[in-house]
């Protein structure tokens, strides 16, 4: 069976089946498991090589915490068709990083607090408008570095119009 393994955010392709496993343009190795009495640690032989390991499962399927030799490793292992899904759904996921700042309503800009390169915290007033005689500050939904500030002092905008981008 063949798995796509993440190890620290590096990707590998891995070839399993009956005690042998290989990566692409290596030869195939032996891999024994011999269990351990009553202990999360493994003994794992490949080839001529032993080596102490201790598995943990992580937060999702797929997910370990691995220690080998003493040495601690992230790892996600999946199947290639379980692989292949969460790709394709990552990919059309939505727009990363945080939300563009947007007029909850139609009103006057009276003062932009910001200019492009800011950093900003979540909650951090970055625009005033005012909206039926009641002026209303605006704020950074998460934080982030101001892209760019589309609204200046004195402009009517509509509903909907973006005023700061984030990234």
């Amino acid at each position: 069976m063949k798995y796509v393994v993440e190890v620290n955010g590096t990707r590998h392709d891995l070839a399993l089946g009956a005690g042998m496993a290989g990566l692409p343009g290596h030869p195939a190795i032996e891999v024994r498991l011999d269990d351990a009495d009553d202990t999360p640690v493994r003994i794992v032989r490949v080839g001529d090589a032993v080596h102490r390991v201790v598995v943990r499962r992580g937060e999702r399927r797929g997910r370990y915490s691995i220690w080998v030799d003493g040495f601690r490793y992230e790892v996600d292992a999946l199947d290639e068709r379980t692989r292949a899904i969460q790709d394709l759904a990552a990919a059309s996921g939505g727009p990363k990083g945080p939300a563009p700042l947007v007029a909850p309503m139609p009103g006057l800009i009276v003062r932009v607090n910001v200019a492009p390169g800011d950093t900003v915290v979540a909650g951090a007033g970055l625009v005033v408008m005012e909206a039926m005689k009641m002026e209303n500050e605006l704020r950074a939904p998460a934080a982030g570095r101001v892209k760019a500030v589309h609204a200046s002092p004195g402009t009517a905008v509509e509903k909907g119009t973006v005023l700061v981008e984030l990234e």
